[in-house]
């Protein structure tokens, strides 16, 4: 199934992956630093949601409180 995502307080302003069977593929972030978030999303395809969100949240970018990876982890945990 596939899913979006509004980021809040990132470079990104959203994100679209798949999810099957708790398996993470077709991960695109829209906005932000384009390479470091082609390099996340090829590292994720084909990872369990929960590996991901162990690995990735909390993470923050600079001065803010979150970033491009912590919020992949926000929308795996909705989901």
């Amino acid at each position: 199934m596939k899913y979006t995502y509004n980021t809040q307080g990132t470079c990104s302003k959203s994100i679209t992956f798949e999810m099957n069977d708790g398996i993470v593929s077709e991960v695109k972030f829209y906005g932000g630093c384009n390479g470091n978030l082609k390099g996340i999303a090829a590292l994720c395809e084909g990872q369990r949601a929960e590996d991901i969100i162990a690995k990735l949240e909390g993470i923050t970018c600079g001065f803010k409180k979150t970033s491009c990876p912590d919020q992949l982890a926000k929308a795996l945990k909705k989901i």
